[in-house]
């Protein structure tokens, strides 16, 4: 069956599902594989619970017409999505980077959204399955999409753009995560510079660019770009400069010369800045009033263990567990460097996949650590280990929570950041 054919099924029964736990009457279910699973193995169950089609790959279970065969069902579903959202001629714009993109995207949803009707990916659905969903969520009422883009491989980024069709487009930045996968640091920059590759062939598009990363300008040849950055660059549309980060940042900034607008943010970490720019220079490329992009700028409250401060009882928390990678966790340590506040702890968990670079990354980060003027430091995991430092160790965060219950740290600003499987999103509850 072709893709017009499957999208006019579609567009008689506009419910996507890939789960078999949940199947709305009318819907049509995916057959997507993983590692543990086949969904060609639930196809019956989801057309008994109320699915009225079921995509599969596998003839063996294609029983009658209720079952549309296909060559690859993700591949269906990826095209699927790309049909869809070929039906909106709206503004699509395409957000990846190694770190801070789902915070950019939060903040340019918000920002846009003081103006129009914006759609943008919900969490951190940013993956092959992910952005299709994301996709099929468009609607008519939308004015504008905000659409993020995960990568762990080479080739990743092209597969999601070609599902995706950007318009414009932000790399927030390149560093040092998936080692592992992408094999070096200039693979890392290979693959998100395919959000580049894209735009480069698609008439009328944007990029916009932070003008401080040298990263970034050297694969940014031959594109329309929109630049924002720290002042004392030349040639930005937007401008900002850090006022305060002790705890919370407050900034200003500015387009093309004009008013200093202030923003104290509910954000930790002077690396934030950028990011906030970022949304700023995109608002103010679509005509969003400043005073409005300052206020949804003021007003975003981050989540999902993000750059967030706790207030216990006992200590202050800055929450950094999502995510941790070298270029991430050097830069939350040297924000909490410039932090004028005391005394200072930090719990800081072991970074994953950096693959056969793992043991040189972890020594630099307990190197660092000399400079950062933290007073008690425990790191956590196999990979911190192994390092050579004068900092106490723990094997798991379940050690870590044994020696809380033991000798609760008091009074307290204790930076708390890993990797998420080293699951240190446990340890504020108890301190």
């Amino acid at each position: 069956m072709g893709i017009n054919e499957l999208y006019g099924i579609y567009t008689e029964h506009p419910t996507i599902t890939t789960d078999s736990r949940n199947c709305p009457a009318g819907s049509i279910f995916f057959a997507l594989k993983g590692e543990s699973f086949d969904g060609n193995r639930f196809a019956a169950a989801a057309l008994e619970k109320g699915c009225a089609y079921a995509v599969v790959d596998n003839p063996e279970v294609a029983a009658d017409k209720r079952y549309i065969l296909v060559d690859d069902c993700l591949a269906t579903f990826q095209a699927l999505a790309r049909e869809h959202r070929r039906q909106f001629d709206i503004p699509v714009i395409g957000i990846t980077g190694t770190n801070g993109k789902t915070t950019t995207k939060e903040l340019v949803a918000a920002v846009l959204s003081e103006k129009y009707r914006v759609h943008c990916t919900q969490g951190n659905f940013n993956n092959d399955i992910g952005v299709p969903k994301t996709l099929f969520g468009l609607k008519p009422e939308h004015q504008i999409a905000v659409v993020e883009m995960g990568a762990s491989h080479p080739g990743d980024i092209k597969r999601l753009v070609e599902t995706a069709e950007p318009t414009c487009g932000i790399i927030t930045n390149v560093g040092k995560a998936h080692l592992m996968g992408f094999g070096s640091f200039e693979g890392v920059i290979r693959t998100k510079g395919e959000l580049y590759d894209y735009l480069r062939q698609r008439e009328g598009s944007k990029v916009f660019i932070n003008a401080g990363d040298e990263h970034l300008a050297g694969i940014s040849t031959g594109l329309d770009l929109v630049r924002y950055g720290l002042t004392g660059t030349e040639g930005l549309a937007v401008e900002g400069r850090v006022t305060d980060c002790s705890p919370m940042l407050h900034f200003e900034w500015r387009a093309g010369g004009g008013k200093w607008h202030t923003v104290q943010t509910q954000l930790i970490g002077s690396y934030n800045v950028l990011n906030m720019l970022a949304a700023a220079c995109i608002g103010v490329s679509f005509g969003v009033d400043e005073d409005c992009i300052s206020h949804a700028l003021a007003a975003y409250k981050p989540s999902n263990n993000r750059s967030q401060l706790e207030v216990t009882p006992h200590n202050k928390l800055i929450v950094d567990t999502y995510n941790a990678n070298p270029t991430s966790m050097a830069a939350a340590l040297r924000n909490f460097r410039e932090m004028n506040v005391s005394p200072k702890m930090a719990i800081l968990g072991s970074m994953s996949e950096l693959g056969d670079a793992s043991a040189e990354e972890h020594q630099k980060v307990a190197d660092a650590l000399d400079r950062c003027g933290i007073g008690t430091v425990w790191l956590v995991g196999d990979e911190f280990g192994r390092t050579e430092c004068p900092y106490r160790k723990f094997a798991t965060v379940n050690d870590v929570k044994a020696e809380i219950r033991r000798n609760r740290p008091e009074g307290q600003y204790i930076l708390i950041k890993g990797s998420h499987s080293q699951r240190l999103y446990e340890l504020p509850e108890l301190l």
